[in-house]
């Protein structure tokens, strides 16, 4: 595999652009080597700038479940583009949207368009600090809600104690009001309610973890989550970018019954395009400038294009049994994968829902940022460069999620399972 043309425009790149990428899990620093340039996508695959073609199981982190250049959302750009790219005022399709979010969603009655997840959290965190009239927040650790400074905060020096930055640029003083507790730990998040509930505003969660791979919740863990929020008088909040929509039609929380009282969209409302939203309970979003006190506002948020591609997805999702396609193939592609490992004798741990999955090189089940930490990394890395070389595209990382769209289809998973099989045998031999 020739890889000529990516490392010219990778060399080039690093002189103007930071690292040679504008976002860093594509600079391949986890995996090593250089990153590949894609130059377009049909359905199921990629092609390289270097003219390789490749199964892609990355989908742009997932916005892309119709897959790509859908012929629908396709034809939805062009015929907005035609008439007009932005505005400045109201359009028609922000309603249309905004009404087909509501309506798949439990407990959302409002919602504010923005123009990507991390705007969506850092005016959610806003509107939830305004609402209760607290300052803490609650994430959980292995959970990423974007580049907000509240967000990028490790645990502190003890358990139970006010979180540190995790980046330069970060003032200490903010980061000391986010409190970072143990996903699918509900003791250690009851006793952290115990020692500071008065003060938190809310709590954030992703509701299935797809930022350490693919962790599920524990069963009646949101759900002790939401009660731990109204005992103690905070809010809870789901991080829905990557989940909403794709794991079930209403998203994480049709899927375990558990509705928040706040919301953060993004990725498949969008189509591919640039896109976020949050919304919520109306009470609590009625707060949102210009309706109530507290600022937000974009001048691209609702673009007419993001609308439109968004639009056309929402719309096809709808399709007669679309999530359970998307089910049927992600439960092959974990099916093909746990037996290629065995094969090879390689241990493997799928944590999947839907067509959202991560196969992590483990000896043990993994339920926490802790054990998928744990994971073999080294192992991995030989993976992904076997699975690149035989014409599978995965995330540049062990600890981010694989997804699929609804052109995967029964002949792609197999292709992508017999790289795997050849992949881990060459990675094994290595």
């Amino acid at each position: 595999m020739r890889l000529d043309e990516s490392r010219r425009i990778f060399a080039a790149a690093q002189e103007i652009i930071p690292g040679g990428v504008n976002s860093p899990v594509r600079a391949y620093r986890s995996v090593g080597g250089t990153p590949v340039h894609m130059a377009r996508g049909e359905g199921a695959h990629v092609f390289d700038v270097d003219g390789n073609r490749y199964v892609d199981l990355v989908m742009s982190y997932g916005p892309l479940i119709l897959g790509h250049c859908d012929p629908r959302v396709v034809k939805a750009i062009q015929a907005v583009a035609a008439t007009g790219t932005c505005f400045g005022t109201p359009s028609r399709g922000e309603l249309e949207i905004a009404s087909e979010i509501v309506e798949r969603v439990p407990g959302c009655g409002m919602v504010r368009l923005v123009t990507s997840g991390t705007e969506a959290t850092m005016s959610v965190l806003r509107l939830a600090r305004a609402c209760t009239g607290r300052e803490v927040v609650v994430k959980f650790d292995g959970c990423y809600h974007g580049h907000g400074d509240s967000f990028l905060v490790k645990a502190g020096s003890g358990a139970l104690t006010n979180g540190a930055p995790d980046s330069p640029g970060v003032p200490a003083k903010v980061a000391g009001l986010t409190l970072v507790a143990r996903y699918n730990d509900l003791a250690h998040v009851a006793e952290l309610m115990e020692l500071h509930g008065a003060s938190v505003a809310c709590m954030i969660v992703e509701p299935i973890v797809g930022n350490i791979g693919l962790v599920k919740p524990k069963a009646g863990f949101l759900a002790g989550l939401a009660e731990l929020c109204r005992r103690h008088g905070a809010l809870l909040v789901f991080d829905d970018v990557m989940t909403g929509f794709r794991v079930a039609r209403g998203g994480a929380a049709e899927l375990h019954g558990v509705a928040p009282d706040l919301y953060a969209f993004g990725k498949v409302i969008g189509g591919g395009l640039p896109v976020g939203a949050y919304g919520g309970r109306k009470d609590l979003m009625s707060r949102v400038s210009p309706a109530g006190d507290v600022y937000q506002a974009g001048t691209l948020s609702g673009n007419p294009l993001s609308v439109a591609a968004g639009l056309a997805t929402l719309r096809a999702c709808d399709e007669p049994l679309f999530h359970a396609r998307l089910e049927a193939m992600g439960a092959r592609l974990q099916a093909g994968l746990e037996g290629a490992a065995a094969r090879h004798g390689v241990p493997l741990h799928v944590g999947r829902e839907g067509s959202m999955i991560c196969p992590y090189i483990s000896r043990r089940p993994v339920d926490s940022l802790e054990s998928a930490m744990a994971s073999d990394r080294a192992l991995w890395t030989r993976f992904f460069h076997a699975m690149l070389a035989n014409g599978v595209h995965l995330p540049p990382s062990p600890f981010e999620s694989w997804f699929l769209s609804i052109r995967h289809d029964e002949a792609v998973v197999d292709a992508g399972v017999e790289a795997a099989d050849s992949s881990f045998a060459a990675a094994t031999r290595a």
